[in-house]
């Protein structure tokens, strides 16, 4: 049952959404052998200006579990 959670900068429209939705779905079935039906996938907007609070300082800098890290630092 895996739930993907994806913090972006507003901007994005509803389509580029789904499609970014669709497409990690993809990767995840396709990668952790577990049927569409499993995955949740949700996309929550996050203020610049917010970023570093709310995203880099509690979720990036403490290194719980990266599997990609950014290539950028706040």
């Amino acid at each position: 049952m895996p739930h993907v959670e994806i913090k972006c900068f507003p901007g994005r429209t509803e389509e580029q959404k789904i499609k970014c939705a669709e497409e990690v779905t993809k990767a995840i079935t396709e990668t952790m052998g577990c049927p569409a039906s499993s995955v949740s996938i949700a996309i929550k907007e996050i203020d610049q200006d917010d970023w570093k609070e709310k995203v880099w300082d509690t979720q990036i800098a403490p290194d719980n579990g990266l599997y990609k890290k950014p290539g950028y630092t706040c």
